[in-house]
């Protein structure tokens, strides 16, 4: 297209494990495309990274090391604290020289361009900045019922309360975040990463899990479900592709449950599509999601998808009993036996995983990006 806009994408870092970076660098990819000047701008490292290599785009970080969290005083006598208070001074002076440099990156851009804030705590810095001239936008990449377990869920009440558009990914999330006072609420799904020509022809016994091995995926439920399901599918296995904090512990429950000769342990792959192509079903035990882009993933490879239904972006994205199976969040032996029922069914997984791949093409990335244009030509009414 002709006569693209400035585009600034801020989020938390550029470099961090995790679905919101690769969600920025793969919309920063296809605004470029679309003949848009897109810049990305990290508030700070992430405390673990990923290579993200070469770009099409301009990348910047504002600060070369992590700020500590901002200081709060507990109890009374916090307050008198003169070193932590000086700290605290230190720490919004440099808070406020960064946000001034976003500043200067923000004055490179047109009017009429937009600031794309994916995370509340990059805006808490896009607030102090000068944005004259632009839209801001900001989003929320998680589900309204997992924000409000955290103190995110006060910090986007009050730093987005005021931007152009505030985005969430289902308009559940969106019907929510209006009951609670916010009124510039739209709906911005996460596209699709990709359309592989080859699919799975889902004849292999296997069952595959991508994602960190964290608190949040909640693995543990995996495998307690994997363990009602292995004895009556020996030769089936699964494989667990992730690292993450909790991989001892989860290895050392799999020991203790006899579950070794049917559990793979794979750690992180660049090669999803194959993984996927080599299984039959994806299973997703999440205790919480926002819009999860391996269930994208796995129905465009044709895998039919069980998972927990445990946020209104699973349900979303796989229609219960047409196109993947859902069971009623954290209950192991709903899980289990959805399991069991497509991996038993041949027929069945190849009916689920032919409707997923057609259904998942409503998240393909030309569409998601045309509703992006359409917002910014809206934003300039």
């Amino acid at each position: 297209m002709s006569g693209g806009r400035d585009l600034v994408l801020v989020a938390n870092s550029v470099d961090e494990l995790g679905g919101v970076t690769s969600w920025t660098h793969r919309m920063a990819r296809l605004f470029t495309e679309r003949g848009h000047r897109v810049r990305v701008v990290g508030i700070a490292p992430a405390r673990t990274a990923q290579e993200i290599g070469a770009t099409p785009y301009p990348v910047t970080t504002l600060y070369a090391r992590r700020p500590p969290p901002a200081w709060r005083p507990r109890r009374l006598r916090d307050r008198f604290d003169v070193a932590a208070r000086l700290r605290q001074a230190r720490w919004e002076a440099e808070r406020r020289e960064r946000a001034h440099a976003l500043s200067g990156l923000l004055r490179s851009a047109a009017p009429g361009g937009v600031v794309i804030v994916t995370q509340v705590w990059a805006m808490e810095w896009v607030a102090l900045a000068d944005t004259a001239g632009l839209h801001v936008v900001g989003m929320t990449h998680e589900s309204f019922e997992e924000s409000r377990r955290t103190s995110r869920f006060a910090r986007v009440r009050r730093y987005f309360r005021d931007v152009d558009r505030l985005l969430a990914l289902t308009r559940e999330d969106a019907d929510r975040w209006i009951n609670q006072g916010l009124n510039n609420l739209d709906v911005m799904p996460n596209p699709l990463p990709w359309l592989p020509a080859q699919t799975s022809p889902r004849t292999a016994r296997t069952v595959v899990s991508i994602g960190r091995l964290d608190e949040q995926k909640r693995v543990d439920l995996l495998l307690e479900a994997w363990a009602a399901v292995a004895p009556r599918f020996p030769d089936w296995t699964l494989r667990v592709y992730g690292t993450g904090a909790e991989e001892q512990e989860l290895r050392a429950y799999c020991r203790g449950a006899g579950l070794d000769s049917s559990v793979e342990w794979r750690g992180t792959t660049s090669d999803v599509p194959g993984a996927l192509r080599d299984a039959s079903v994806l299973v997703q035990s999440s205790r919480g999601e926002g819009f999860p882009l391996v269930l994208l993933e796995a129905m465009a490879c044709a895998v039919p998808c069980v998972a927990f239904d445990c946020a209104p972006g699973v349900r979303e994205i796989v229609t219960d009993g047409e196109d993947g199976l859902l069971a009623p969040p954290g209950d192991t032996w709903a899980l289990a036996e959805r399991l069991a029922r497509v991996m038993a069914d041949r027929e069945l997984r190849d009916r689920l995983g032919e409707q997923a791949r057609r259904s998942v093409l409503r998240y393909s990335p030309e569409r998601i990006v045309r509703r992006w244009e359409e917002l910014f030509a809206f934003l300039d009414r």
